[in-house]
């Protein structure tokens, strides 16, 4: 029930997100258009897309509310993680088309610096989705919500670029007019990169992907517990934001179901307790002597 808690609370900062790029996309685009500034732009064509991401994360955290069913025993949670991979497209998508019409402005740069109202909007914007992300990644950090840790990442993300267009903006207005293009050039590529690391993630928790060391810390915590002999196997997986660990161990063939079974207990109580593991699935097996 508190992993339903958890999501329901990342649900509030899906549509803080979502809220948000809806306000700054429309300022950014609007005194984009009228400042002439090609980053300012780039910057409010990529919240513009950032709005159909956080609504494809929430749509997410919500089927992963759904309870277990008869064709989903574990729950929806991975619902999350595919959002988050979708989400990754539609950036991916925005930071090519950034990038492209970048490089032509590069090419021919306009005669005119853009307007500095350009700079300071972009200040401004800055601030506000410094302070999302803020919120977020402390959601990310209490409810560990892969879904909402791609969110909170693509709100620094959109901090930096917002700061990297005032940078490019106000430069230009003392004379290099093809800095601010160079600047929308960047935003492009801190797009693409942020998209790849959210797919680099969604894909590798999608294929059962784990971390080799926190498994091998596993292995450690199990290895201690009283009764346990030796570990045949023992392997984890991601399921949304939820760890999920089979393992295999040997114990003494004397031992009476209840005094296995207490190992078993011991071994599922310091997994949870010490690696915040959600579910575990012991099986034991006799030293054959």
């Amino acid at each position: 029930m508190e992993n339903y808690n958890d999501i329901k609370q990342g649900e509030k900062g899906a549509w803080l997100s979502i809220v948000a790029y809806i306000f700054l996309s429309a300022i950014k685009l609007f005194i984009g258009t009228v400042a002439g500034s090609q980053a300012l732009l780039a910057d409010g064509l990529n919240n513009s897309t950032d709005i159909i991401a956080s609504i494809a994360i929430l749509i997410g955290l919500k089927i992963s509310r759904r309870p277990p069913d008869s064709n989903h025993s574990y729950g929806h949670f991975r619902a999350e993680t595919v959002a988050s991979l979708i989400a990754s497209f539609i950036m991916i998508v925005v930071g090519l088309q950034v990038l492209y019409q970048g490089v032509n402005k590069f090419i021919q740069p306009e005669l005119e610096s853009p307007d500095l109202i350009a700079a300071w909007t972009a200040v401004f914007c800055a601030v506000i989705m410094m302070g999302v992300y803020m919120y977020n990644i402390r959601l990310v950090r209490s409810i560990n919500s892969n879904a909402m840790r791609a969110v909170a990442l693509d709100n620094r993300s959109d901090a930096l670029v917002s700061i990297g267009a005032f940078v490019g903006i106000v430069a230009s207005g003392f004379g290099i007019p093809w800095l601010d293009p160079l600047t929308a050039i960047i935003v492009g590529l801190i797009i693409c990169k942020t998209a790849w690391d959210i797919f680099s993630k969604a894909t590798h928790d999608l294929t059962d992907g784990f971390d080799a060391e926190e498994l091998e810390l596993m292995k450690e915590t199990v290895a201690e517990i009283d009764g346990v002999q030796s570990i045949k196997d023992i392997k984890a997986r991601i399921h949304g934001n939820n760890v999920l660990v089979d393992t295999t161990v040997l114990v003494d063939s004397e031992l009476s179901v209840v005094q296995s079974h207490d190992i078993t207990e011991e071994i599922e109580e310091q997994l949870k307790d010490r690696h915040q593991v959600s579910n575990v699935l012991v099986h034991i097996e006799p030293v054959m002597k």
